[in-house]
């Protein structure tokens, strides 16, 4: 079995019906294209997300796919893509790059996604992925749309984070969480790592 050091993990995010991924989609790539050409060199390779859903992608390829698409425009080798994650959500992300990472034995983990996204993607990924190095890197999205779509964004993620946060607290007895108390939306939006 190959061993990958680690992998920068790019969440899916919207695409039209011919596949164009919305500007949210292609700060992602942009992004993670950046964390892999930093890493590269060190054996670092890309994991991608996204399947599909009536929210984000209605297809007929994975949402995943369209990323992948711009990256090799970008010139990375195909080889340094792996499988995809044919994800629906956030925790459907995490949940199954899990058996990719585990398939390739990483330590370490990029995960990529928006500015607003990333208090939320926190939690999941360190959820499921205690066991690894993560580190988080956002993409720059608030800052491009108006204060009305930014505070229905940031309602929407600490609404989900308060979901994810309760039902933890729920089903786990004896397990301090603290740590994560829900942040006030000004600290939402100075997320960016």
């Amino acid at each position: 079995m190959i061993k990958i050091p680690g992998l920068v993990v790019i969440l899916g995010s919207p695409n039209d019906d011919s596949g164009e991924l919305s500007e949210m989609g292609k700060g992602r790539v942009s992004k993670g294209l950046e964390e892999y050409l930093a890493k590269r060199n060190s054996g670092w390779k890309l994991l991608l997300t996204g399947g599909f859903g009536e929210h984000f992608n209605m297809t007929d390829h994975p949402n995943a796919y369209y990323a992948k698409q711009i990256l090799l425009e970008n010139n990375v080798s195909a080889v340094d893509i792996v499988e995809f994650a044919e994800s629906s959500d956030t925790v459907d992300d995490a949940l199954k790059a899990r058996p990719i990472v585990d398939k390739y034995s990483v330590d370490s983990l990029i995960v990529v996604s928006s500015d607003f996204h990333l208090n939320r993607v926190k939690f999941i990924f360190g959820e499921v992925f205690p066991d690894k190095n993560i580190a988080f890197s956002a993409s720059p999205y608030l800052d491009n749309i108006g204060t009305e779509q930014q505070a229905i964004l940031l309602n929407h993620e600490k609404k989900e984070l308060e979901s994810l946060i309760n039902f933890r607290r729920s089903h786990l007895v004896g397990v301090d969480l603290d740590s994560w108390k829900l942040p006030d939306s000004d600290s939402l939006t100075q997320s960016k790592i």
